[in-house]
């Protein structure tokens, strides 16, 4: 059962856009207050999502933000982007999280869009390309970049699915943006790392219940393709010892995630052949 928090709200201005923010967030009291910063004062209406186990004081410095605070515990984070966007009242839905933060050329392009398209017809939703930001600098080139987002839809024009990589079903056109959504999801290299073990284990579960194998080939082909992709043809190379660091670390993920599938599998089948 959910249950709700706190419900404070910002008076609805003539300058804002009939959108609400849709942000779901664990403890993230030590940088939160950034990606509400850049969406308060031009959006109808924030919502925060939190799960069950959050105690750092995240919901009271959203509340202070004029946001909308929800708690449910944790399923997923399609689950979770639902919960939130279920209970906005604004026609237009804007998912971000608390690693993400709206550049001001990004802010200005939607206001814009919003205009263009209140004497006309409107798309289904907007994406907008993600800029990371690691290892002192912007990331943008290798596989890190454009790494387009579609995160503002009109409500009743899609609904996330999938888990852990969520995605947006959406049923109408998208109209691309140009300006960036800023990402700062990777504050050091053990933070990276840690996500490899995480995500391949979710995918070895997903291959075992679908029944998917894999052999030989995926470790000696996949990985030194990604490396390959990322570093040479998407220009990683320009993106300093980041960029190279980056481009290993994705070649690695791939190895992990089919080793853990061979793994599972031989552990399930121990008759098969290696």
């Amino acid at each position: 059962m959910a249950l709700l928090l706190i419900y404070t709200q910002n008076p609805m201005t003539e300058n804002c856009l009939p959108i609400s923010v849709c942000l779901i967030a664990g403890n993230e009291a030590h940088r939160i207050a950034r990606t509400l910063e850049s969406v308060k004062g031009w959006t109808a209406e924030i919502i925060v999502a939190i799960d069950d186990k959050v105690a750092d004081g995240t919901d009271k410095i959203a509340a202070t933000y004029g946001a909308k605070v929800f708690c449910q515990p944790w399923r997923g984070h399609a689950a979770h982007r639902n919960f939130a966007s279920t209970r906005a009242t604004q026609p237009w839905l804007l998912a971000i999280d608390a690693d993400e933060v709206v550049s001001d050329q990004l802010r200005v392009e939607i206001i814009s869009a919003f205009q263009n398209h209140a004497s006309g017809p409107a798309p289904a939703a907007y994406s907008f390309p993600r800029l990371s930001f690691f290892g002192g600098r912007w990331i943008r080139h290798g596989n890190w970049y454009p790494d387009r987002k579609t995160r503002l839809w009109h409500k009743e024009a899609g609904r996330w699915e999938g888990d852990p990589h969520e995605k947006l079903v959406l049923h109408g056109p998208v109209v691309p943006l140009q300006a960036n959504l800023l990402h700062f999801s990777n504050e050091n290299i053990d933070q990276l790392l840690g996500k490899i073990g995480v995500v391949s284990t979710i995918f070895a579960s997903q291959c075992e219940a679908r029944h998917r194998h894999t052999g030989w080939t995926d470790l000696a082909i996949r990985p030194f393709w990604k490396f390959f992709r990322a570093y040479i043809l998407r220009r990683g190379f320009l993106d300093g010892w980041p960029g190279y660091f980056i481009a290993w670390m994705d070649a690695f993920s791939t190895v992990a995630r089919y080793a853990k599938v061979i793994e599972a599998d031989q552990k399930n089948n121990p008759a098969r052949p290696s």
